[in-house]
Parts: structure tokens; sequence; C-alpha cells
């Protein structure tokens, strides 16, 4: 899809990540990072920040570290990465024994570790461990309201009715497992879910709510919550992103053409706030002032535009690709390629009122090299 000059950038950008992934993997071979503390990775796996059961090795970003080991071993047949990612893999098993810390992102966590796993070695306890996880977020279903349940009890809060738009990414997980044994009840719960999504947190101008509140006893939307975002009503980028991307997930599965159309319905609206220079707010609806800025959101939603151009008709695929491209070479000018930092994208917002803001995340690494490599159609798609 690309020309001669976006070729001889992109085969730049990926030896630029060749480069940087062929030491880092060795350096924090044996930890899940999520971000760095003074240019070092930390581990999830040792370390519990706040003390509570869904931090530590239950934290809901612990795949992407075996996620990105897994692309690598695709991409280049290194048998080192394989190995690193199956470190990650067997350091989660502590999560089902632990059990009370799990939540929604089990998705995230085993769909890029175990459903990896089993897709590129048949490794027949990887496909147990994904199946697991798979049969707990069924569970989580509430079937009054058509939704996945998102978090566990809040203290001061009541979220038995939460559902959040993250959780598109989640899903594949259930079409996976539907694909893997034949069960057609994990496709239903995804697919109820997706239907539920459009309805409920996409809105008629394309822009989507982060988390709508539904009444867990008798269905129906409560209100919605502006989460991670400025506040409800606005535009939380990341979550335009998880959705821009979670349903081409869902149409790439189904075929259902609803999700296709929500898809881009959801990028057109995210294209029309790239701004010039390509570099994506918080949120975008967010005050001028401070400048908040998630590296990450690009990089997600860059792979949600490339799978968009690899569906669409000839003569709409340079929308999505040229925007795509506009995100990632903002990505690459904005990154750390050298040694003096563990992560590669550097800018990272967690949510608009978190105390830290422009900090590297692990699944913006992730997404990343995810988007380059379906580029360079080297990818392994994990979803």
């Amino acid at each position: 899809m690309l020309n001669v000059e976006d070729q001889s950038w992109l085969e730049r950008l990926i030896a630029k990540f060749d480069h940087k992934l062929a030491w880092v993997s060795e350096k924090s071979r044996d930890k899940i990072p999520y971000t760095t503390i003074g240019g070092t990775h930390d581990d999830r796996s040792v370390h519990n920040p706040s003390g509570t059961v869904t931090d530590g090795i239950n934290w809901w970003t612990n795949g992407f570290w075996g996620g990105m080991m897994w692309l690598m071993y695709h991409a280049t047949g290194q048998e080192k990465y394989k190995d690193i990612a199956s470190v990650s893999e067997e350091k989660l098993d502590k999560c089902f024994d632990d059990f009370y810390g799990l939540h929604h992102d089990v998705g995230f966590m085993w769909q890029l570790t175990s459903v990896a796993n089993y897709k590129l070695t048949n490794n027949s306890d990887s496909r147990k461990r994904a199946l697991h996880a798979a049969t707990l977020l069924a569970g989580r279903f509430n079937p009054v309201g058509g939704f996945l349940r998102a978090w566990n009890d809040i203290e001061g809060e009541d979220t038995r009715g939460w559902a959040i738009i993250d959780c598109m990414l989640n899903i594949p997980l259930l079409y996976w497992a539907a694909e893997e044994t034949g069960d057609p009840r994990f496709r239903h719960i995804a697919n109820m879910h997706a239907d539920t999504a459009i309805t409920a947190f996409v809105r008629s101008d394309g822009s989507v709510n982060h988390i709508v509140e539904f009444d867990p006893f008798k269905g129906g939307i409560i209100r919605t919550h502006g989460g991670q975002g400025y506040q409800a009503g606005s535009s939380w980028t990341r979550g335009q992103s998880w959705a821009l991307y979670g349903f081409m997930m869902s149409y790439h599965h189904t075929g259902n053409i609803e999700y296709l159309n929500a898809a881009k319905r959801i990028a057109h609206y995210f294209i029309s706030n790239i701004p010039e220079n390509g570099v994506i707010s918080v949120d975008f609806r967010q005050p001028s002032e401070p400048r908040l800025e998630d590296d990450t959101a690009a990089a997600i939603a860059a792979c949600g535009l490339i799978e968009m151009a690899k569906t669409v008709e000839m003569h709409d695929k340079h929308i999505y690709l040229r925007a795509a491209l506009k995100l990632l070479k903002a990505l690459e000018s904005r990154s750390d390629w050298t040694n003096q930092s563990d992560a590669i994208i550097q800018n990272g917002s967690a949510a608009y009122h978190a105390n830290v803001h422009h900090q590297p995340m692990i699944y913006g690494d992730f997404f990343f090299l995810e988007a380059a490599l379906k580029l360079k159609g080297k990818d392994l798609y994990l979803w």
C-alpha cells in the first residue's frame, strides 16, 4: 500500500525497532514492564504499587511485553524472543491462583501471551490458559444489560453496572475461544457486547463514551461517566482508539457490516481531529491549556486505521492509510531510540486527571510495533 518513499521510511523504522528491542529484551527478559522509572522498565510481576489485588501481577497491561516478544519472534524467527515471551505467560499463572484480582482485562493479558503462544507453537498449556481466561471473561456478562462488566468492586462506587469502551479489545478472546472450541456461547457474548457498544457508547458524531453505567438488574442506561477523559460527554482519545480498532476486530471475526460502519464513523471523527503535527491530545475536547498528550492513543488508532485501509474499497484506502502514516511518523520523531530509556514511546497519559502525564507505557510500544509490522506485512494478527 506504500509508495517508494514511505517504504524506505518504514524499513528505517523497523530497523530502529530491531536495534532497540534486541538489547532491551535481554535487559528486561525476566520482567513484566508497565512504565519506566529513571529510564529503566519497572516490573509489575514483583512490584505492587498500591497494594490492591488488581495491581502487581494482576495489572491490566501485563500481557503487552509478552505480546511484543511474540511479534518479534514472528517477524525475526529469533528463539530468544519466544523464550522471553514465555516468562511473562508463566508468571501470569499466579493470577489464576489468586483469582480476586482478575477483571475484564483478561483478554489483554492472555490474548497476547497464551493465544499468541498457542497460535505459533501449538502449546497445549497455552491453549488451556487462554480458555480459562475466556471462561472467566464470559462469566462477567450481564444478560439483561447485554454487556460485560468492567472493573470489580471499587470502594465508594457501585460499579456493578459499569461497562467501558476498552473492552472492545478484550472480546477477541471470546471470538478466539468460540473458533477454537466450536462453542457458540463465547461468540454470542462477544457479539451482544459489541452490539450494546454501538448503541450505548458510539455517539452520532463518531465520538465515544468511556464509561456507561447500566442498571445491572433490569438493563437500560442510567448515566455515562467521563472516566479517564476530561469529563462526561468529552472525547477521551485512547477510548476513541479502543473503539476504532476494537470494532475492526469484531468485523474481522464476524463479517458484520455494522461493526465496520461503526469503525468508519469513529475513524472519520478521529481523523478530523488529528492536528497538523500529528500529536494526539489526551482528550479531543480538553481545554487548550495545559496541552496534555497521549502518544499511546495515536499508536492504537494507527493500527485500526491500517486494518481499515486493508479492508475498504480501493478508492477509500488512502484516507485511512494517510492518517495512519501521519500518526506513525509523528510517533517516530517523538520516541526514544537510544539506550538511555528502555521504553520507546515516551509521552503516554493514563488519564486526563491523572497525577502524572507524558510517561512511557508499555502498551504504547506494543501498538507502535504492531502498526509498523502491519505496514510491512510481517505482523502476527493476535486479535
